[in-house]
């Protein structure tokens, strides 16, 4: 069971973009950290565990030219890689990633949108760190670019380009767990339901690609070689990273989800989407067949709100975080 705990104050409010919801733990300072997006703007704000006291910063990218409009932001996510953090933003104009308090921008990708039809438009979108110093972002082309992240410094570079997606990426994740061997350590997803699964290094191996389902697959996780997808059709699928199998389906939800998360220590699954609901589920692999299996333990309802984030807070599952359209608030829940 979850209680509901102190909110966090947004200094705006959430737009209904998928997995609009971004969360830091700094143990030793014994401080969360949000992000969520809102137009041409990114909320970070800071907070104690019992919900008070922090900091909050808006950060708003640069035009791509003095008198161009403002781009909107179509997600926002800190990436954890072994040596740094970095605070990465996506936009209709490009990748723009921060050091992890928002303070200073390390890099600045611009897309090229001469290569683009002109009704088509143009964004990036899917962000996941990726092995020891990568960083994937997607684009609204099926291009999975990946970035070189040095240890310290500006010099980021583009390694590779991923191409095999013919839809817009929806979301990108890497393995939170222990991959088994074949599994591939990285997925990505577009807008037609397809799922990739990579394995990264200094050149990233396509393994496995799951067919599309003609419903748009929003969010997506990996753990211990288990692919959680989340749709538009309310469905949560789990699938065999290495092969592809269909493990189980569930119609978790009566709407659209947005959001999808996994608790690496324990395997729980956080799924939120448009019809109120937050969900916490269990998934698990039987000892005895090796089937992949998933157990419902918590639902809760937050009224009237169409819920576009939602994250657990620490790698255990004890408590989450949720985001709502339009929601100038961000609702914690903590484990009782």
């Amino acid at each position: 069971m979850y209680r509901r705990d102190r909110s966090v104050q947004l200094g705006g409010s959430s737009s209904a973009l998928y997995n609009n919801l971004s969360v830091l733990r700094l143990p030793q300072r014994q401080l969360a950290c949000f992000c969520t997006v809102h137009g041409p703007a990114v909320n970070v704000l800071s907070a104690a565990t019992d919900g008070l006291g922090g900091s909050q910063r808006q950060l708003r990218p640069p035009p791509a030219a003095p008198a161009a409009a403002a781009a909107a932001v179509t997600q926002a996510a800190w990436c954890v890689l072994p040596a740094r953090v970095l605070l990465v933003l996506t936009s209709q104009k490009g990748v723009q990633m921060y050091e992890s308090d928002g303070s200073v921008m390390v890099y600045w990708h611009a897309l090229d949108v001469t290569e683009q039809p002109q009704a088509q438009a143009v964004f990036a979108r899917g962000i996941s760190a990726a092995g020891e110093r990568f960083i994937c972002v997607g684009t609204s082309s099926g291009t999975v670019l990946v970035f070189d992240i040095p240890h310290k410094g500006t010099n980021v570079t583009v390694s590779e380009v991923l191409e095999e997606h013919r839809h817009a990426i929806t979301d990108i994740a890497a393995e939170l767990g222990q991959a088994p061997e074949g599994a591939g350590d990285l997925v990505t997803a577009d807008d037609a339901g397809a799922l990739c699964i990579w394995s990264s290094g200094e050149e990233f191996t396509l393994l496995n690609k799951i067919p599309a389902l003609g419903c748009t697959c929003s969010s997506v996780k990996l753990w211990n070689g288990v692919v959680a997808a989340g749709y538009g059709n309310g469905q949560i699928r789990l699938y065999e990273a290495a092969t592809g199998v269909l493990r189980a389906e569930v119609n978790a939800h009566a709407r659209w989800i947005y959001a999808l998360d996994l608790a690496p220590l324990t395997g729980k699954l956080l799924s939120g989407a448009e019809d109120s609901f937050v969900h916490v589920w269990k998934l698990s692999r039987n000892p005895d067949t090796d089937n992949v299996e998933i157990e419902h333990c918590h639902a809760e309802c937050v009224t009237d709100t169409q819920i576009c984030g939602a994250r657990f807070c620490d790698p255990e599952g004890c408590s989450f975080a949720v985001t709502g359209y339009d929601l100038s608030e961000i609702f914690r829940y903590s484990q009782v």
